[in-house]
């Protein structure tokens, strides 16, 4: 049987828990969208579900992605993929038609996956320098983060960027935020953001989850994302066969990330995305049973009870 002293403490770590997902936000891409009746079946009412524009994909896709989201009662997010972008006539048409058709006023811009570019802007700067986002109304811009750094981008390239879109923030009309890559291990998470905001960086950061998938999966994505502690950390887990087919939870990364609100409040992490690389359906399908309290703590992590 518990002490009172023990029984006090499992329902603050709960709470810590609870407090620490918050409001997270999902993502999907175009082709599984198509494939879903009703996001609003599984995803609670204005949840931001983020919308993937991959290269060679047609952005009237994810236009479409955007308004179904809306319809919905959720909220839209378009990836702006500054290296996929053929023109500036395509740019604005992009922005204008999510902003009019989908009430679309976040967004999250990236360079674009691989080095590839098809029209006139090399990275996401060159996106923001067209004024076409303050133009269109955008409230909320987000941007990538690199807790292990990028296979495409060199270091030193990530860390400059950063100070320019830092500079930029203060004298754009939306509110800016960094979404980071989803890693594994949250002593990596916690140092990184100590330095890049030792390095000067003041935009709010929200930390990238896995999702629920099977270890294989994970390991798959963490080889194409090029996040070199993680795939160690995976090949690690998946030295036993059958761990590769078990679905894999991030609870004990949650646990110790929620048990350190300290350091998320001093390094200005405000907030939690997942990526739903094992199906969108399973990682809501999770995070709303942790949000309803459905949890039993073990010695590391916990236990969801769907």
């Amino acid at each position: 049987m518990k002490s009172k002293f023990e029984f006090k403490s499992c329902i603050n770590d709960q709470q810590k828990i609870v407090r620490f997902l918050g409001d997270f936000s999902l993502e999907t891409t175009p082709f599984v969208a198509e494939k879903i009746g009703n996001f609003s079946d599984f995803i609670r009412p204005s949840t931001t579900i983020f919308i993937t524009f991959l290269p060679g994909s047609d952005y009237k896709k994810t236009i479409s992605t955007a308004k179904k989201i809306n319809r919905e009662g959720l909220n839209p997010a378009p990836h702006f993929a500054a290296r996929s972008i053929s023109s500036k006539k395509m740019l604005e048409d992009y922005i204008a038609r999510v902003t009019g058709e989908a009430n679309v006023k976040k967004i999250l811009i990236i360079g674009g996956a691989g080095k590839e570019q098809i029209g006139p802007f090399p990275d996401t700067i060159s996106l923001l320098e067209t004024g076409i986002f303050d133009k269109y109304g955008i409230s909320e811009i987000g941007i990538a983060g690199h807790p292990e750094g990028s296979p495409d981008i060199p270091d030193i390239e990530i860390k400059k960027s950063l100070f320019l879109k830092n500079k930029f923030s203060e004298t754009s009309e939306a509110k800016f935020f960094i979404v980071s890559q989803f890693c594994f291990d949250a002593d990596t998470i916690i140092n990184w953001s100590k330095r890049i905001n030792l390095e000067g960086n003041k935009i709010p950061i929200i930390i990238g989850l896995p999702g629920i998938a099977k270890l294989s999966t994970l390991l798959k994505y963490s080889l194409s994302c090029g996040i070199g502690n993680s795939i160690n950390f995976l090949k690690k887990q998946g030295s036993n066969v059958l761990n590769l087919v078990r679905t894999q939870e991030p609870n004990d990364l949650v646990r110790k990330l929620s048990n350190s609100e300290k350091a998320l409040k001093e390094n200005n992490i405000v907030g939690v995305h997942i990526y739903p690389l094992g199906g969108i359906r399973k990682s809501s399908d999770w995070a709303n049973a942790i949000m309803d309290e459905k949890i039993k703590l073990t010695p590391n992590g916990f236990n969801v009870c769907y």
